[in-house]
């Protein structure tokens, strides 16, 4: 890695803890109105949709252990991950707080769910760390805009527990996304075509964690409705994050176009997170 790019990112790592640190930082116990969880709106659609967040945030022993390697020669990279997945291993727990508190899941069914996501385990999508970091800013605006789509139900279904879930898992995942825009702007001063060529690839054959691993993936976002659509993962995560980076859509188009013919995005009813 470069200089002047390892100074970068280890300057965003520090900007990412500070801000944790002083404005982000949750408790599981304290923050969330356990309290206030309501058996009369508690529903097994609920039960669904988080079951989902969290059989995805089960993997976070593979993913961590997968990413340190592929970052480990930068520190920032590192720190960062494992940052993250402390972060993302307290999301797992506080969504399966919420199944057990609620009464939605036993700890027998727990036991057989944990039993079926540790068989499988989750591989890198892509090979090189500037892949992944654009990977990764795709994945968080994802995973962000749908719990922002629940939040939004929770509060209209008057659930302040799972409001106040959302509100803080999606917090983070803003952050997280946060980072790795950095990551990839400080990629586009060092190598403007072959970052922006990175990007088209990894857009064109993006698909979530869990997709692949978890039985009936899709089919299960769309009837839980946990999920976004290809279109809205477009105008909400894709485009924005060219005019966050300064890339405009004709430079990105045109790296489309170089990029091998390969399987097309979903149908736009189907779930892609």
């Amino acid at each position: 890695m470069a200089e002047t790019l390892r100074d970068g990112v280890y300057r965003a790592y520090l900007d990412f803890v500070e801000t944790a640190e002083k404005k982000r930082r949750w408790n599981i116990f304290d923050d969330i109105p356990w309290g206030a969880i309501d058996p009369e709106i508690v529903s097994e659609e609920n039960a669904r949709a988080i079951e989902i967040f969290c059989s995805e945030e089960l993997y976070v022993p593979d993913y961590s252990a997968k990413g340190l390697a592929l970052v480990r020669p930068g520190f920032g990279l590192t720190w960062f991950q494992m940052s993250w997945a402390q972060e993302e291993a307290r999301h797992g727990l506080v969504f399966r707080e919420y199944l057990a508190r609620s009464g939605l899941r036993t700890d027998a069914q727990f036991a057989a769910f944990e039993a079926k996501i540790f068989g499988h385990a989750w591989e890198l999508p892509f090979a090189t760390a500037r892949q992944m970091a654009c990977y990764g800013a795709l994945q968080e605006g994802a995973t962000f805009i749908a719990y922002k789509a629940q939040r939004a139900m929770a509060r209209a279904a008057e659930d302040p527990v799972l409001a106040a879930i959302f509100h803080l898992v999606g917090r983070d995942e803003a952050a997280h996304g946060g980072f790795y825009r950095a990551v990839i702007g400080l990629e586009l001063l060092e190598d403007r075509a072959g970052t922006v060529a990175d990007l088209a690839r990894v857009v064109t054959e993006f698909k979530m964690p869990g997709d692949g691993l978890i039985a009936d993936y899709r089919e299960r976002l769309k009837s839980s409705g946990a999920g976004i659509s290809p279109r809205t993962f477009v105008e909400h995560v894709v485009w924005p994050l060219l005019t966050m980076l300064n890339i405009e859509r004709r430079e990105f188009k045109q790296a489309m176009k170089l990029r091998p013919a390969i399987e097309p995005i979903p149908a736009a009813e189907e779930s892609v997170v």
